[in-house]
């Protein structure tokens, strides 16, 4: 069995564990790229950040978001309607584990037009 490589305009996805209860992914952001300014309504999920620098906004909501610089080997748990964005300063790879709602996405805003 193979990982499943999924193909973002940021990068992309290698999911390497799915079942029932969790997911389990590598993201891979380029550098200068970010992902959508999103929560999730029953999605939970937490980062380990493997290498790279990234910045993260994350709030309670878009008013309050706070931004907090990552480097290799800092986590950060996301609970469901955490406003959250990941953007790459360089090259980054994220480690991921989450609950199996992959469609879950709200997106607030996104450079690439996504909705």
């Amino acid at each position: 069995m193979q990982a499943k490589k999924i193909d973002k305009p940021w990068g992309y996805e290698l999911v390497w564990a799915e079942t029932p209860h969790y997911v389990g992914k590598i993201l891979v952001i380029n550098p200068g790229e970010s992902l959508s300014l999103q929560y999730h309504k029953i999605k939970e999920e937490t980062l380990y950040l493997e290498s790279g620098e990234c910045l993260l906004e994350a709030g309670e909501d878009e008013s309050q978001l706070k931004k907090i610089n990552l480097v290799a080997g800092d986590v950060f748990h996301i609970p469901p309607g955490y406003r959250h964005r990941l953007s790459a300063v360089t090259k980054c790879r994220f480690f991921e584990v989450s609950t199996p709602h992959l469609t879950d996405v709200v997106r607030l805003q996104d450079k690439y037009g996504r909705h």
